[in-house]
């Protein structure tokens, strides 16, 4: 089963782009589906056009495509990444105000028990982002900030977003060498 991948409006849309390469890259394309402000910050924040992204995935879908087969539960998934979630994404996931593809897709992972990973990236936060967060991963969400470690010693920005794209992998059990875990004090 192919995770599905998720890319909304929030800036650090490198981590989504970063993710969808390394999936393909490992032989498991995901599904993706790509919101229109995130098309926006693609062009702004990236050279990609989601024509590249495309090529990508496994299959993408449209995000007002409420018909698509991730809008149910009995299409089988290994689980959702959201990356970058926007605040409007969160605030509909968290409310289950499925308006969108994503997320329906979403509220599908949490209804079947599903992995649903929503990288947040905001800063900063308010009481309202944390209640937010919160009520969402009381529905089952993992809720996974894009923050950097440093304890690998990275050299690059790419370095950076690798180490947290690793990090996405892990939690659905992917192997995948982007960067070197903690090994423990010398």
């Amino acid at each position: 089963m192919a995770l599905t991948l998720a890319i909304t409006g929030a800036t650090g849309v490198v981590y989504g782009v970063e993710l969808l390469k390394a999936l393909h890259s490992l032989g498991q394309p995901p599904y993706l589906v790509v919101s229109q402000a995130a098309e926006r910050t693609l062009a702004l924040e990236t050279s990609y056009q989601l024509a590249d992204l495309q090529k990508l995935a496994l299959m993408s879908f449209a995000v007002d495509d409420l018909s698509a087969k991730l809008a149910s539960g009995s299409f089988p998934v290994q689980g959702m990444v959201v990356a970058p979630c926007s605040i409007k994404s969160l605030s509909a996931i968290a409310a289950s105000f499925s308006h969108n593809l994503i997320v329906r897709a979403a509220d599908c992972c949490l209804k079947e028990k599903r992995k649903l990973v929503l990288m947040v990236r905001e800063t900063p936060l308010h009481e309202g982002h944390l209640r937010l967060m919160a009520q969402a991963a009381s529905l089952g969400a993992i809720i996974m900030p894009p923050m950097p470690a440093f304890y690998h010693k990275p050299q690059t920005l790419e370095d950076i977003v690798k180490q947290t794209v690793g990090r996405v992998l892990e939690q659905f059990g992917i192997i995948h060498g982007l960067y070197q875990p903690w090994q423990g004090a010398e």
